[in-house]
């Protein structure tokens, strides 16, 4: 369908595709793999016509062609949805839809046919979306279906999907490959660029291994495995799970009281009742949209007190009306679900971000407040060669990292600061198996020196493999503990949907 012939692409210094080579099959699901910073989005953005590469050629059904920007490529029957949705939220699903591909002026525009015949390709994949709904009353799992009818409706037939599960429930991970399959029954030939290992190995025929800008590896999936993808990824063997003691638990650094927050409609987090202490990391399960976000942000001070009642307690002391600047002060660090809204400066370098709640104190501000180049500089370098983060340029803009590397960068930060109460929402959202392993070692390094941590995470094989105690909630409310050594999957995900 595609062939990608000797490309190589450069930013500046970085080489991001060096002399990179693949094929990918007509009517197949091909998965490309790697590390962060590996150049797997780069090289599909480049035959999406996002980038141009620097040499090399690219064939679409043998047939050598030029793609200079995204028009070339829809054209040829391309599309491609981006690891962060290109949504406007305020238009309906149809109107985001026909945004770019309207034909004739406003006038000629006939939105009534453009709902119907989405409608008809909603209907013909099963994908159950309204053409009329407003995006911003739409979950995570819908506005990706949005996406891939996006693409569909403007007739591609190679499909390129960048980190596609990264937001989605297991529920919805699952509907999502009924989909996927849906497609390729019907012909079309789908690339997917995941961390995923376990989805690689459900979902793919094909898999192409990227490291360090080059192509190390082609195979058939179901000649391989995860442990040896794993190892072709990252260049050694690599832990799938975490090895840790038992927690040794100390006094609660946290704990909530009969806790409620108001959302949009209605108390988002109704009568909650739980502690964290020194020493345990205390997961949270639950489908996205359960309120596990308001209650991490709360804790954190991003939740206006008229919003709150009952007790948020650190150490012992009420704090529900504290600001975010003073419970970071006393020790609370924020690791937050959305790295780009919550967590990180996009058009600013990496030193800026390195001090982000921390700019107006030592080692980045004099004592008389002034900013310190050096300090700033110092504590940089520390958390980009402590954290692994690619490229190790402090000038680098945080927009300019992968989405791997703007989340170490943005862990590196917290945990530089040695706090007493971590909060950690999604900590491995798009990040690959090495770095995932890395995070992972240094949460439990965080907790056994004393440290409470309260983990958020969609992944339930992460949240069971790292925490020592396991609340569940379900619609604001936690609707009962497990112990994540014992409780299966399947009577997490009971809890979590309230299924019988």
């Amino acid at each position: 369908m595609i062939e990608l012939k000797n490309i190589t692409k450069t930013f500046g210094d970085v080489v991001a595709n060096d002399n990179v080579s693949m094929e990918v099959h007509k009517g197949t699901i091909h998965a490309i793999v790697g590390e962060n910073g590996a150049g797997k989005s780069t090289i599909m953005r480049i035959a999406y016509g996002f980038y141009e590469a620097n040499s090399g050629e690219i064939f679409i059904d043998g047939k050598a062609v030029k793609i200079k920007n995204p028009h070339d490529a829809i054209d040829l029957g391309i599309g491609m949805v981006h690891q962060h949705f290109m949504l406007v939220d305020t238009m309906t699903v149809a109107e985001n839809i026909i945004l770019g591909a309207e034909t004739g002026g406003i006038a000629s525009l006939d939105l009534e046919k453009a709902n119907q015949d989405i409608l008809a390709l909603s209907n013909e994949l099963r994908l159950g979306i309204d053409p009329k709904a407003l995006i911003e009353d739409l979950s995570v799992g819908q506005q990706q279906k949005v996406e891939l009818l996006k693409a569909l409706y403007r007739n591609a037939s190679l499909l390129i999907l960048d980190e596609p599960t990264a937001v989605l429930t297991p529920q919805e991970v699952e509907d999502f490959f009924e989909i996927l399959r849906r497609m390729k029954s019907q012909g079309k030939t789908i690339v997917i660029i995941t961390h995923k290992l376990e989805e690689v190995l459900a979902i793919s025929d094909e898999v192409t291994v990227m490291r360090d800008g080059k192509s190390v590896g082609f195979v058939k999936t179901s000649e391989t495995s995860r442990e040896e993808l794993a190892k072709m990824i990252v260049g050694r063997e690599v832990l799938l799970r975490v090895e840790k003691e038992d927690a040794d638990p100390n006094e609660p650094v946290l704990a909530l009281d009969d806790y409620e927050i108001k959302g949009r409609h209605g108390l988002a987090v109704k009568g909650v009742s739980f502690k964290v202490h020194s020493g345990e990391i205390v997961g949270i399960a639950g489908v996205d949209g359960n309120g596990q976000t308001e209650l991490v942000e709360a804790i954190a001070g991003l939740v206006l007190p008229g919003n709150q009642s009952g007790g948020i307690y650190f150490e012992g002391k009420d704090i529900s009306k504290t600001t975010a600047r003073k419970r970071k002060e006393l020790g609370i660090g924020h690791i937050p679900e959305d790295r780009h809204k919550r967590g990180l400066l996009l058009n600013s370098d990496l030193s800026e971000n390195s001090i982000l709640g921390v700019h107006y104190r030592q080692p980045a501000a004099t004592k008389i407040g002034m900013l310190d180049s050096s300090g700033i500089k110092a504590r940089t370098l520390e958390i980009i060669n402590d954290f692994d983060v690619r490229p190790p340029n402090p000038n680098l803009t945080a927009k300019s990292l992968s989405g791997g590397n703007q989340q170490k960068l943005i862990i590196g930060r917290e945990f530089e600061l040695n706090p007493k109460l971590l909060l950690v929402s999604q900590p491995t959202r798009g990040v690959d198996i090495g770095a995932i392993e890395f995070i992972h070692r240094k949460l439990i390094e965080m907790r056994d020196a004393g440290t409470a941590v309260l983990l958020v995470s969609a992944e339930l094989e992460e949240v069971t493999a790292l925490a020592d105690r396991l609340l569940v909630i379900r619609e604001g409310e936690i609707v009962g503990e497990v112990d994540p050594k014992v409780a299966s999957v399947e009577e997490i995900g009971l809890l979590m949907t309230g299924g019988d």
